[in-house]
């Protein structure tokens, strides 16, 4: 059986549903084109889709590249493609199976040993770890490749952490809003169903179990591919956690939660094999969960897929298939393979040292840190002929490729990607004892021919199997066993999640405190009327005591005379604790590792943060001489539209009483310090009226008091709307009994009394201090001219407000400690 040999013409032999959608997209006007890719690059850039290939960059480098045109494959001629990845899926089950159990190929000469046991992905502790049941294999990735006689082969796979299933699904997402008209008219297949299967495979690897608890197992934020992490978490209803979240004890695999351990049954795995496991594999990996490996080996936990997967992934395989498929099925598989050589064998050494520069190099043995392919064609003679060297050195550790002469035909007439190299990446999911195909995939066009396989060249594409029928409606991925919507909500967040939303609160009233301070100094220094100069030095003053990007104007009385570069730092400087810049990217950060829980409105607002944050240099180029506080009006817009959301679409859980809770506390301690730098000694001359007023204004509390108040400016008035106003939602009072409802609605770790906890005793202490003080006597000073009586009582609530945090943070937020040394440091000298 050769596939794709049906209907494979060039273009010029379409289908009449793949015409169709070739017409249809011809029809758009180049401003109709030029509208939708803009619309396609908002719509990724609000979903928050990022990914890197290689090492990590910056976040505003890593922008997901979609084309507005697809990749069309005829259904038809799409049916013996799929039935040939079935096939390979079903054999590489059967390989996976054999290599980590009876190892037949070994014995029966099918496969050499060499070729096996030279490929890091191949592990030894991992033998005999077997699930049950003949499914070994649950998930696989193929990248397909398609000759210039319209045949499509095999590339490669990826078995160990199939990579691109979320990516394709956002680019299906987005590229059906971006022209919905012609996605509907073409009859495209729908992943949905694929997705289903994928949820409901994860259900049965427990099948003892009703509900198991299965989450999906994240190296974290650092991952080129995080977002599609978040994303897959997040529309299968999966936790998603991270090395740190889990713990193996007494053989069990376990979620630290709130309210204690919670045991996880299946772990979709998007963490390499190396990384799984500190104590029998890569002992430096801090990806893993120690103890991992022996809890899959006792069964205690499913992994998918299993641990050892990547022994699949070894180039030399696709030497060996057409033997493995006799040995196993009694025949080669439909799908071919692309020519591969293994230089172990004596002829295929021959063959690649004499043709190098028409082949891609695939070293078997390569560490982490080295390229996985190698391209001869792009090399200097030099460097060919020490490639030759290596390979004729040891030349069981180097497999070879041909590419086919020209992998992808052209999909639509003015294509500028017509003549590229062309991958296509589509997946198979387990499904009782055989597979199901994604219909289509990722497609990467690589502009030239010299390096097709190298990842930061691609440029994706969703891939489109139109059918010429109607389509009847899917399955959810939702249901459960019975066909019953599930809720997928009882699941305890990792108190990990719960941290990041704590602090993300914190880091958000952080930077807005800072931002409306600053905002207010810039509008008094540059108002109609000359600011008095001992106000403008209360206002430097307080800048630096609560951003705490101290000496600041502490340190150095002659930054007062020239203050503009000193405040471009706090605004500026990511590397300055307490700056604008540094907050704004904690509180990325923290979002980035909550993502899954966030609302695309929230994940759009944060890409506002991020852009106005990155905005800002280019903003204050001129520095404070012209509207500096317009600059900061972007960045204050969004964090109140962050804390908008916050309050209408997040649900009343325990996260969102967290980030409540991070951002009450936070707001009670700037107020405090706002309170300690400008009210503490009164300033002289009547001047403290305009020190007032700047506070009034910071605080958003200036108009409130004018209307209700209707005269000037006054202490005792203003310590009522202050302090004490509980209609206020910035005054203390408000704050802090807003701290006691959240306190008293967490859960109780580790409690089994009604008595009060600390936190909740240092809650009321200071709502009960602050309401009991007269606020006549707080504005009395002593001989020395300072407001006694106010400062102590500011004193006292910032210890309580200290204590709150110190012990929540105590009580439910997990601390790591750092990696530790277990053997004697050789000292110099000895």
């Amino acid at each position: 059986m050769t596939l794709g040999t049906d209907n494979v013409a060039a273009s010029a032999a379409r289908s009449p549903s793949s015409e169709r959608v070739h017409d249809e997209f011809m029809a758009l006007t180049p401003a109709a084109r030029e509208q939708r890719e803009e619309k396609l690059r908002r719509i990724l850039r609000d979903d928050g889709t990022t990914h890197h290939a290689g090492a990590i960059a910056e976040r505003s480098s890593r922008a997901w590249d979609l084309d507005l045109l697809p990749a069309v494959i005829d259904a038809e001629r799409w049916a013996p493609i799929e039935a040939g990845l079935v096939e390979r899926a079903e054999l590489f089950n059967l390989i996976l199976a054999d290599l980590y159990g009876e190892r037949t190929l070994l014995r029966d000469g099918v496969l050499p040993p060499e070729a096996l046991l030279i490929h890091p992905g191949f592990l030894r502790p991992c033998d005999g770890v077997r699930h049950p049941g003949t499914q070994q294999l649950f998930l696989q990735a193929v990248d397909l490749l398609e000759r210039s006689d319209g045949v499509y082969v095999a590339a490669a796979d990826q078995t160990q952490v199939p990579r691109g299933i979320g990516y394709a699904l956002e680019n299906r997402t987005v590229l059906s809003r971006v022209v919905p008209k012609i996605f509907r008219r073409a009859n495209v297949l729908r992943l949905s169903p694929f997705f289903a299967s994928l949820r409901q495979t994860l259900q049965n690897l427990a099948p003892e179990l009703d509900e198991p608890h299965v989450v999906l197992l994240s190296p974290g934020p650092t991952d080129a591919t995080y977002f599609e992490h978040a994303f897959l978490a997040n529309y299968l209803g999966l936790p998603l956690v991270q090395s740190g979240d889990i713990v193996v004890r007494d053989g069990d695999v376990w979620m630290k939660a709130l309210d204690g351990l919670s045991r996880i049954d299946v772990i979709l795995r998007q963490v390499r094999d190396w990384a799984c496991d500190p104590l029998e594999l890569q002992s430096d990996s801090f990806l893993g969960v120690p103890g991992l490996l022996h809890a899959a080996r006792q069964g205690r936990v499913l992994l998918a897929n299993p641990i050892g997967a990547g022994a699949l992934e070894n180039p030399a395989l696709q030497r060996y298939l057409p033997a493995i498929g006799r040995h196993f099925l009694g025949r080669e598989p439909a799908l071919e393979s692309i020519p591969t050589y293994w230089c172990g064998e004596a002829d295929d050494l021959a063959l690649v040292t004499g043709q190098l520069e028409q082949l891609v190099v695939l070293p078997i043995d390569h560490r982490r840190d080295e390229a996985p392919v190698l391209y001869p064609a792009t090399m200097t003679a030099d460097e060919r002929d020490a490639l030759r060297a290596r390979i004729t050195h040891r030349p069981e550790a180097f497999a070879a490729q041909r590419l086919p002469d020209r992998a992808g035909c052209r999909q639509l007439a003015d294509d500028p990607g017509a003549g590229a190299q062309a991958i296509t990446r589509t997946f198979c999911v387990a499904t009782g004892s055989s597979f199901a195909v994604l219909p289509g995939g990722l497609s990467r066009r690589v502009p030239g021919s010299e390096r097709p396989l190298d990842p930061e060249r691609w440029s994706n594409r969703d891939t489109w199997v139109v059918s010429a029928k109607p389509l009847v409606p899917t399955a959810s991925p939702f249901l459960d066993r019975q066909g019953r919507f599930k809720l997928v909500d009882r699941t305890p967040l990792p108190s990990r999640v719960v941290e990041n939303l704590f602090w993300m609160g914190r880091y958000a009233e952080r930077a807005e405190s800072a931002l409306r301070l600053l905002r207010t100094l810039f509008l008094t220094l540059n108002g109609p009327d000359p600011m008095p100069r001992d106000v403008r030095d209360a206002l430097l003053l307080a800048v630096t005591r609560v951003t705490g990007t101290r000496p600041g104007f502490e340190g150095d009385g002659a930054l007062l005379e020239d203050p503009d570069e000193e405040l471009l730092a706090v605004v500026l400087d990511a590397r300055r604790s307490g700056s604008v810049r540094a907050n704004l990217a904690a509180l990325l950060a923290a979002a980035d590792d909550t993502k899954e829980l966030l609302s695309s409105d929230m994940l759009r607002v944060l890409n506002d943060i991020e852009d106005a944050n990155e905005a800002l240099g280019a903003a204050l180029t001129g520095g404070l001489a012209s509207a500096p506080e317009e600059a900061l009006d972007p960045l204050v817009t969004a964090l109140l539209a962050l804390a908008g959301l916050t309050q209408e679409s997040m649900i009343r859980g325990v996260g969102w009483r967290f980030m409540e809770l991070g951002r009450r506390l936070e707001r009670s301690l700037q107020l405090l310090a706002l309170c300690r730098s400008l009210l503490i000694r009164p300033l002289p001359d009547g001047h403290e009226e305009e020190a007032l007023q700047a506070l009034f204004l910071t605080l958003e509390m200036l108009i409130t008091y004018r209307r209700r108040y209707r005269g000037r400016v006054e202490l005792p008035q203003g310590f009522e709307l202050l302090l004490i106003d509980r209609s206020n939602p910035r005054s203390l009072l408000f704050q802090l009994e807003a701290l006691q409802g959240h306190l008293d609605e967490l859960p109780r770790v580790g409690v089994d009394t009604r008595e009060l906890q600390p936190e909740q005793r240092a809650a009321l202490d200071a709502i009960t201090t602050l309401r009991i003080s007269p606020l006549v006597t707080l504005g009395e000073t002593d001989a020395d001219g300072t407001r006694v009586e106010l400062a102590q009582l500011l004193e006292r609530l910032r210890d309580r407000i200290l204590t709150i945090g110190t012990v929540v943070s105590e009580r439910y937020f997990e601390h790591r400690e750092g990696p530790q040394l277990l053997v004697p440091t050789v000292w110099e000298g000895e």
